[in-house]
Protein backbone atom coordinates (compact mmCIF):
# COMPACT_ATOMS: atom_id res chain seq x y z
CA UNK A 1 0.00 0.00 0.00
CA UNK A 2 1.19 3.18 -1.09
CA UNK A 3 0.54 6.35 0.73
CA UNK A 4 1.32 9.94 0.45
CA UNK A 5 1.45 12.14 3.91
CA UNK A 6 1.89 16.02 3.99
CA UNK A 7 1.86 17.65 7.85
CA UNK A 8 0.98 14.39 9.17
CA UNK A 9 -1.90 13.82 7.50
CA UNK A 10 -2.39 11.44 4.46
CA UNK A 11 -2.88 12.68 0.85
CA UNK A 12 -3.75 9.67 -0.37
CA UNK A 13 -3.45 5.69 -0.16
CA UNK A 14 -3.77 2.78 -2.69
CA UNK A 15 -2.31 -0.57 -3.45
CA UNK A 16 -2.41 0.31 -7.11
CA UNK A 17 -0.40 3.33 -8.36
CA UNK A 18 1.90 3.60 -11.26
CA UNK A 19 5.71 3.99 -11.04
CA UNK A 20 7.22 6.02 -13.31
CA UNK A 21 10.80 7.67 -13.38
CA UNK A 22 10.85 6.89 -9.15
CA UNK A 23 7.72 8.70 -8.84
CA UNK A 24 4.17 6.76 -7.46
CA UNK A 25 0.99 8.15 -9.16
CA UNK A 26 -1.99 7.32 -7.28
CA UNK A 27 -5.36 6.86 -9.45
CA UNK A 28 -7.50 10.05 -8.79
CA UNK A 29 -10.42 8.44 -6.61
CA UNK A 30 -7.59 7.71 -3.97
CA UNK A 31 -6.31 11.31 -3.27
CA UNK A 32 -8.41 13.54 -0.66
CA UNK A 33 -9.83 15.94 -3.04
CA UNK A 34 -10.20 18.07 -0.18
CA UNK A 35 -6.87 18.69 0.24
CA UNK A 36 -5.91 19.84 -3.32
CA UNK A 37 -5.77 23.52 -4.90
CA UNK A 38 -5.94 23.57 -8.23
CA UNK A 39 -2.53 25.96 -9.39
CA UNK A 40 -1.55 27.85 -12.65
CA UNK A 41 1.79 26.10 -12.86
CA UNK A 42 2.39 23.83 -15.89
CA UNK A 43 5.49 22.46 -16.76
CA UNK A 44 6.54 20.36 -20.16
CA UNK A 45 8.06 16.68 -20.52
CA UNK A 46 9.08 15.84 -24.13
CA UNK A 47 7.74 12.58 -23.06
CA UNK A 48 5.20 12.76 -20.87
CA UNK A 49 3.47 15.92 -22.39
CA UNK A 50 2.22 18.88 -20.34
CA UNK A 51 1.91 18.62 -16.60
CA UNK A 52 -0.59 20.69 -14.57
CA UNK A 53 -0.52 20.86 -10.47
CA UNK A 54 -2.25 21.10 -7.43
CA UNK A 55 -1.25 23.02 -4.06
CA UNK A 56 -2.04 21.03 -1.15
CA UNK A 57 -3.91 22.72 1.81
CA UNK A 58 -3.92 20.99 4.91
CA UNK A 59 -4.93 22.82 8.33
CA UNK A 60 -4.48 26.36 7.11
CA UNK A 61 -0.98 25.42 5.82
CA UNK A 62 -0.87 25.33 1.49
CA UNK A 63 2.20 23.34 0.32
CA UNK A 64 2.63 25.70 -3.24
CA UNK A 65 2.40 22.78 -6.40
CA UNK A 66 3.45 20.04 -4.43
CA UNK A 67 0.96 17.53 -6.57
CA UNK A 68 1.35 17.16 -10.45
CA UNK A 69 -1.24 15.16 -12.69
CA UNK A 70 -1.02 14.67 -16.55
CA UNK A 71 -4.54 15.93 -18.30
CA UNK A 72 -3.61 14.35 -21.50
CA UNK A 73 -0.51 12.64 -21.71
CA UNK A 74 1.34 11.71 -24.19
CA UNK A 75 0.83 7.97 -25.90
CA UNK A 76 4.17 7.03 -24.23
CA UNK A 77 2.64 7.53 -20.81
CA UNK A 78 -1.10 6.87 -21.29
CA UNK A 79 -0.60 4.96 -17.81
CA UNK A 80 -0.58 7.91 -15.73
CA UNK A 81 -3.74 9.37 -17.13
CA UNK A 82 -6.13 9.69 -14.45
CA UNK A 83 -3.25 9.46 -11.44
CA UNK A 84 -1.55 12.41 -9.24
CA UNK A 85 2.00 12.61 -8.11
CA UNK A 86 3.53 14.39 -5.23
CA UNK A 87 6.96 16.26 -4.62
CA UNK A 88 7.95 19.06 -2.21
CA UNK A 89 8.35 17.52 1.13
CA UNK A 90 5.25 15.16 0.38
CA UNK A 91 6.08 11.91 2.10
CA UNK A 92 5.64 9.08 -0.42
CA UNK A 93 6.14 5.49 1.38
CA UNK A 94 5.16 2.43 -0.23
Amino acid sequence: MAKAVWSNTVIAESDDTVVVEGNHYFPEESVGKEYLVQSDKQTVCPWKGTASYYSIKVNGEVNEDAAWYYPEPKDAAKEIKGHVAFWRGVEVSA
